[in-house]
């Protein structure tokens, strides 16, 4: 079968699965515990079941190591086994019963709660993870362990180490020598620059334009020091100008204020 190839070759280190060689319609999957639970470290060997229709019709599953969260030898109630069979679907296989199986395992309370489930203590649980690691299957005649060995060790390490502290990791006898580099050349000093000449008017008329020009501009600044400023000429146009009266006619205006003063003299006398 195409997907027995498939699983074959999958990379995967959580699972592994393959169909009897006397039964194409029987697999035996071998999944590692969700980490983080109390099944973490635990190996778990369970049948899967498929129907002469399949893959339109979905598989049942029965858990053979004891793990203390599902029964032994009886069909798991979970949404894509036999038991809900309106909610299968064909595009799906045995790698996705796989993988809902092991994401049932953590479930509590009610969630957890169908046909073939039970609920055992956490310390009990943790107790059987330890245990199942050595479980032989009866009819694949061997340990979990053997079926899905725990990933090398000395892959994660190398990956997690950093780069900088692989090489020290090392033998001394295998460091590779430092390797002696030739002393930089040193770069041949920069050529001194001429000094550049300075430009001169040859042309007859370029000379005569300037000459032309700095006399228009002496001149223009001759007229401009010689010119009273705007403000000034303003100021000088708009003082008034004051005639002092003639003598004859102060005498004239004095001999009437002294007639003006007899007559009243008088009257009042």
């Amino acid at each position: 079968m195409q997907e027995a190839r498939e699983l074959a070759n999958d990379p995967c280190t959580d699972y592994h699965a393959e169909p009897l060689e006397d039964d194409i319609f029987e697999w035996h999957c071998t999944i590692r515990g969700p980490s983080g639970t109390e099944f973490e470290g635990g190996l778990y060997h369970f049948r899967i079941l498929l129907p002469a229709e399949y893959p339109f019709r979905p598989p049942s599953l029965m858990m053979l190591t004891p793990n203390g969260r599902f029964e032994l030898n009886t069909k798991i109630c979970i949404s894509f086994t036999s038991y809900h069979e309106e909610e299968w679907q064909p595009a799906w296989g045995v790698r996705t019963a796989i993988l809902g199986l092991q994401g049932f395992f953590p479930l509590k309370g009610s969630a957890a709660n169908g046909v073939g489930s039970v609920e055992y203590p956490v310390s009990e649980r943790k107790r059987l993870a330890l245990i199942s690691r050595e479980w032989v299957c009866p009819k694949c005649q061997q340990t979990n362990l053997e079926c899905l060995p725990d990933p090398l060790q000395h892959a994660t390490t190398t990956l997690n180490e950093p780069m900088g502290l692989r090489g020290l990791s090392r033998a001394p006898d295998q460091l590779e020598p430092p390797v002696s580099r030739p002393p930089p050349t040193p770069l041949p000093p920069a050529p001194e620059r001429s000094p550049v000449p300075e430009t001169t008017i040859s042309d007859p008329d370029q000379a005569a334009i300037s000459t032309l020009v700095t006399e228009s501009r002496s001149s223009i600044v001759g007229e401009q020091d010689r010119t009273p400023s705007g403000t000034e000429a303003i100021r000088g146009s708009q003082l008034p100008v004051y005639h002092r009266p003639p003598l004859l006619l102060d005498t004239a205006i004095c001999l009437l204020l002294v007639l003006v003063v007899a007559l009243l003299c008088r009257r009042v006398l």
